[in-house]
């Protein structure tokens, strides 16, 4: 069985055939743009410039047909922060989500990526925290992950892994969790289990990889700098 990521190529091409039909269908253009970004960052896309393209392209017009669907703005705030549009007015889009419907998981889960996006690590935990909560079982994104994630952001990495640990229980074959964990063991100077946690990677994703998203330079800096030591890259 494949994994949730894993069916990311299948799912947006049902997508691209969908918007082919109906253009301006909001649910499908904002959920295209979710992909193009996942794909981004788990570098699955053999021309990453159209990729980013299209999820801009497709992630505004989401937004202007969304109307007062909370799914059609949460997911759309997502891709478009990801996607370097201004990140004061993705969050007021991820709040008017959850204004708009305050027990939606997936919206919960959305804004705690924004927030995750714009260095607010700590209320992005608080969001993810609460996408778990009320979706305990179903599938909303990859919580466990960005809690992590938001965890690493503020240096607090033994409480990063095990976040980490638990999203690669749930999805093995999701890259970036692999380099968030590693950059992880790097900075406490575990390099045994960095280096072992970027072999894994690379039997499934031979690169790498490096992600631009985190708007905070010194999360930013501090991500590629574990990433590096990790890989054993000296500069």
């Amino acid at each position: 069985m494949l994994s949730p990521a894993r069916r990311l190529p299948e799912v947006l091409d049902l997508l691209d055939r969908a918007i082919e039909r109906e253009p301006d269908f909001g649910p499908a253009l904002a959920w295209a743009a979710i992909c193009h970004i996942v794909c981004d960052f788990n570098s699955w896309t053999d021309d990453p410039k159209e990729n980013w393209c299209k999820g801009v392209q497709r992630g505004r017009r989401a937004l202007q047909v969304a109307g007062d669907d909370p799914a059609i703005l949460a997911n759309a705030a997502f891709a478009l922060a990801y996607l370097g549009e201004d990140i004061g007015a993705m969050i007021a889009l991820a709040d008017r989500a959850l204004l708009l419907n305050p027990s939606f998981a997936r919206g919960w889960h959305a804004s705690g990526a924004v927030r995750l996006i714009a260095g607010q690590s700590d209320l992005a935990i608080e969001h993810f925290e609460n996408s778990l909560r009320l979706s305990p079982r179903a599938r909303v994104g990859w919580g466990w992950f960005g809690i992590g994630a938001a965890h690493f952001a503020m240096r607090r990495f033994e409480d990063a892994i095990p976040k980490l640990l638990l999203a690669i229980q749930e999805d093995p074959n999701f890259p970036t969790i692999y380099r968030y964990l590693a950059a992880c063991y790097a900075h406490l100077g575990r390099l045994d289990e960095a280096r072992e946690t970027i072999a894994r990677l690379r039997a499934f994703c031979p690169a790498v990889g490096i992600d631009y998203y985190l708007r905070n330079p010194e999360q930013h800096e501090l991500y590629l700098s574990g990433l590096r030591l990790a890989a054993g890259e000296t500069e």
